[in-house]
């Protein structure tokens, strides 16, 4: 990173939706799959703009959306989603800054306790979790689609 620009973190905007798109197709290769619909990038963006926006944070790098990071509280524990960075400039702080950023906005909130999950092949997304303090919770993760994505195959 360069010292001319600054990084700021900012609530996202409906305008940042094509940049966040493109971040999240290079950062999570799922979400260029089309057999998977649950895997919708835009699908994603609508939720969370329905579900506490307030929670939807972008990294801007001058003027370029370099990542993102969501949380979710309901009022018993709160969730991370969806922290991207983009690749050129990751192992720079921003990722931990996000990470940081949404853990405040939740502390705020009165949050006890903040879950996250990885897919069990990323072993370099979990070392990055594990060095902000995370730790593996002695738990199986279980899901099940619903609505018109039931059908759609698990992963």
């Amino acid at each position: 990173m360069t010292t001319t620009a600054t990084l700021s973190i900012r609530r996202f905007e409906a305008s940042d939706t094509d940049a966040v798109v493109a971040l999240w197709q290079e950062a999570f290769p799922e979400y260029r799959d089309v057999t998977r619909p649950q895997r919708n990038p835009h699908l994603s963006i609508a939720n969370k703009l329905a579900t506490q926006p307030e929670l939807f944070f972008v990294a801007v790098f001058g003027e370029r959306i370099v990542g993102t990071v969501m949380g979710g509280y309901d009022g018993h524990r709160g969730w991370l989603y969806s922290l991207a960075v983009d690749e050129s400039l990751r192992r720079h702080g921003i990722g931990t800054r996000l990470v940081a950023h949404v853990e405040n906005a939740l502390t705020e909130r009165g949050c006890p306790k903040l879950n996250l999950q990885v897919l069990s092949a990323k072993d370099d997304v979990r070392a990055f979790y594990e060095a902000l303090g995370y730790r593996a919770d002695a738990v199986i993760s279980l899901g099940k689609r619903l609505g018109e994505l039931a059908e759609a195959p698990a992963v």
